[in-house]
């Protein structure tokens, strides 16, 4: 109990784990479960049904777990789930889910959330994202592991962003994006592929020239989206080391629901 201030108030019903910590003013309510290791700042407050992993870090005036902003939840026990050390900066605030979707919000593992981000109720957000100040999800919005959004960036309920994508600072996203793919503007536009990005995790030259390929026959090559989903398919047959990559877009056009940003 030393690690918990004593202006904090938890209450009792609340599973914190012997190692959490808790600082000067934060509210923790009866649903929340906080497993080893994590901390969270002064004046935050944590409620609702709410898992939180291990060794978190939540700096101070978040809002973690509150009802969803949907006119139509009615009270239901919906979730937020967050995974293992992710850093979530200040004034950020994330929502349960609703019965009218998944019914939970979750966050994944490893992710760095700056300070003023919104996660809306049902967004699924993977593991090592950035997510820069003011990046805002509406609700129902996929994000994908290792994607980047700059800040400010906005995001229309229901998209998908794909992994290792990057959005642009300012970007007023109202489509789907693919895997790999760099998009900016209002309204957003394909820029190129995320080169840095994946050159800085590891990938191999001939696994970028899959991506740059794939990139090419979908933005660059005067294809349809069709056509340009059965190049794809040729291209993931024959291919050798790129083939995971290209299996990767192939896989997300499949499941693009608001259309692709072109």
């Amino acid at each position: 109990m030393s690690r918990i201030h004593p202006t904090a108030i938890i209450d009792p019903k609340a599973q914190l784990d012997s190692s959490v910590e808790v600082g000067p003013y934060s509210i923790i309510g009866p649903h929340v479960s906080i497993d080893a290791g994590t901390v969270v700042g002064p004046h935050v407050v944590i409620e609702g049904h709410t898992t939180i992993g291990k060794d978190n870090k939540f700096f101070q005036f978040s809002s973690i777990g509150a009802a969803p902003q949907d006119k139509k939840w009615s009270g239901e026990a919906t979730r937020l789930e967050v995974g293992d050390r992710n850093t979530v900066r200040e004034f950020c605030t994330f929502n349960t889910g609703t019965v009218q979707d998944k019914g939970v919000t979750r966050l994944g593992n490893d992710n760095w959330i700056s300070a003023y981000v919104h996660l809306a109720h049902d967004c699924q957000v993977g593991s090592n994202t950035i997510f820069s100040n003011n990046a805002q999800l509406a609700g129902h919005v996929e994000v994908g592991d290792w994607a980047i959004l700059s800040g400010y960036a906005g995001v229309h309920q229901f998209c998908k962003i794909g992994a290792h994508a990057f959005i642009g600072m300012y970007t007023s996203l109202t489509q789907d994006v693919p895997p790999f793919v760099l998009v900016s503007g209002n309204p957003a536009g394909a820029r190129g592929v995320n080169i840095e990005g994946i050159k800085r995790r590891g990938f191999t030259r001939p696994q970028i020239d899959a991506v740059r390929a794939a990139y090419k026959n979908i933005y660059r090559n005067n294809l349809t989206l069709e056509e340009a989903k059965a190049v794809l398919a040729k291209d993931h047959a024959a291919a050798a080391e790129g083939a995971e990559q290209i299996g990767m877009m192939l896989d997300f056009l499949g499941t693009a629901t608001r259309g692709i940003v072109r």
